[in-house]
């Protein structure tokens, strides 16, 4: 079964549609399909809900989606980067529903799982609690929180081989595995292509058996959210 697609948009060809659930990985603007991004908005399709850790900056990653309305519901777990986000959410124009991070990391590995829900006791006493059953376990209160499982999932990647199969590279192991695991269909966006066999099965971070598409974007821009930088002082001597 032939894996790899010859664009981003060949890619999402015939799977993503209005009104569905996507999942979309990465953490800020660390490991974030962006050719795919870039391809779903020339789509045109709108009313997504969306789960990812956040939605991008103004005018990259998700960003760009949120300014051609194509989103009406983030599922996420931070959204401060973004002024966009905020002016339609404040606005009315944007739904939200705020789930802690872990928790977010969670409902995505369940989903990939085959696990339906489970309790957690992050969020008891706040607003995240609010209307959802809860139980008492040891003593302690615990909600119930159920599993995502995405109609189509974006993600990203270093690596793969032609199974499928994918290593990712550094802090771009966030939430990409997660997302991968949960999606009925997932797509995944990577550097480097190569035969299958030529990685140490035990260095596979996820398997091929939970990638349907493939697409390679060898020269992604990756841009710094936040660049910070250090002046270098000269001692010189007395």
């Amino acid at each position: 079964m032939n894996k790899i697609y010859p664009s981003a948009a060949a890619a999402l060809d015939g799977i993503v549609e209005d009104g569905q659930l996507l999942a979309v990985g990465g953490f800020g603007l660390c490991g974030i399909p962006e050719a795919l991004i870039d391809a779903l908005r020339d789509t045109g399709v709108k009313d997504l809900t969306v789960i990812s850790n956040n939605a991008g900056v103004d005018g990259f990653g998700l960003g760009k989606l949120l300014e051609t309305r194509q989103i009406s519901k983030m599922i996420s777990s931070y959204v401060g980067e973004n002024k966009e986000f905020e002016r339609q959410y404040l606005a009315g124009e944007l739904q939200l529903e705020f789930t802690p991070q872990g928790t977010l990391a969670e409902k995505l590995r369940a989903g990939g799982a085959g696990i339906p829900a489970f309790y957690v006791r992050t969020g008891v006493g706040t607003l995240v609690a609010e209307g959802k059953e809860n139980r008492v376990f040891d003593g302690h209160v615990y909600i119930l929180e159920h599993a995502l499982v995405p109609e189509v999932s974006l993600v990203k990647a270093w690596k793969a081989d032609k199974s499928g199969n994918l290593l990712f590279r550094r802090t771009a192991r966030n939430f990409n595995p997660a997302v991968a695991m949960a999606g009925k269909i997932t797509v995944v966006e990577v550097e480097e292509i190569v035969e299958t066999g030529t990685f140490d099965p035990d260095s596979v971070h996820l398997p091929g058996i939970y990638v349907n598409r493939i697409v390679l974007n060898a020269t992604p821009e990756k841009r710094i959210e936040k660049r910070t930088l250090t002046e270098k002082t000269v001692k010189t001597g007395v």
